[in-house]
């Protein structure tokens, strides 16, 4: 949850500090040429921005990471803990085909790993210290495997790429509902009014929040194909060893109501909505079906 958490939020705010920057450089008035929207050049200028936010953001996920959970990379096991955890993730990786991810631990009682970065040789694996304390070594492993196979898999990437086509809607959109709001209904005759930014900027905001719920849609999807990667490197009943961990974990943690809707066993059909992985029981009756 965590890659796709600063993911999205890295997007957003780079998209928020485009607009503002295009907008400050009178970039939006190629849309009102000839006194109606050009929208061959706002889909380009929309493509462009889109994308940009997206790649950036993939860029500077690892960064991202390992700043926002205070993550230590381990360049020199200092004990046999770490040098299990650099010992299993090369040997996954080696198996899985890709470059060696440097391997961190961060400071938090949640049971928890992710993986993050630009490409499949270039990654970051890491893992909270509340898994190293209160998962076996077969679970650990099972999880470490999950996190090297979405590396394996370029999920990353591949969610890079959705980000850029949702991110290209919701702007070339936001951007005409800023016109016919600016236009039509204040009726402004002399260019891009504030009307015109203010509407298409929670235009852009609102539609973003639809366009996040594409993004989870495909993070669901994609931990499936995880789960299966990490019981192939791990083996299957320790994969479905770590899953039944992880959500004995999470029923005996009570989650605030303010935010159960965020949490990895989900609620109701909306929160399922924003989640971005499916629930654990279903993980796990997908391993148990699989040959």
């Amino acid at each position: 949850m965590k890659r796709i958490f600063l993911f999205l939020m890295t997007n957003l705010a780079i998209l928020v500090v485009i607009s503002f920057t295009l907008r400050l450089l009178g970039v939006d008035r190629i849309m009102n040429q000839s006194g109606g929207l050009n929208f061959n050049a706002l889909l380009i200028m929309s493509m462009v921005m889109g994308f940009a936010g997206a790649l950036i953001s993939l860029f500077l996920s690892k960064w991202m990471a390992k700043r926002s959970v205070g993550a230590q990379v381990i360049t020199a096991p200092a004990n046999a803990t770490e040098q299990w955890l650099v010992n299993t993730v090369k040997r996954q990786a080696e198996r899985a085909g890709i470059g060696m991810p440097e391997v961190a631990i961060y400071d938090s009682p949640d049971i928890n790993a992710f993986a993050t970065g630009w490409n499949r040789n270039d990654a970051l694996v890491a893992v909270s210290t509340g898994l190293m304390n209160n998962m076996s070594a077969d679970e650990a492993e099972a999880v470490l495997a999950h996190e090297v196979s979405h590396v394996a898999n370029g999920d990353m990437v591949t969610l890079t790429l959705v980000q850029g086509v949702v991110n290209t809607f919701v702007i070339f959109f936001s951007r005409i509902i800023g016109y016919f709001v600016d236009r039509v209904i204040l009726k402004n005759e002399r260019g891009e009014g504030i009307g015109f930014f203010i509407s298409s900027m929670v235009a852009q905001m609102v539609l973003g929040i639809f366009a996040s719920m594409i993004v989870m849609w495909f993070s669901r999807h994609r931990e499936f194909y995880a789960d299966a990667g990490g019981a192939n490197l791990a083996g299957k009943h320790k994969m479905i060893a770590a899953l039944e961990k992880l959500k004995m974990n999470h029923e005996e943690a009570a989650l605030p109501k303010a935010v159960a809707a965020f949490g990895i066993s989900g609620g109701g059909a909306f929160s399922r909505l924003f989640m971005t992985h499916p629930p654990l029981e279903e993980r796990i009756e997908a391993l148990r079906r699989a040959v």
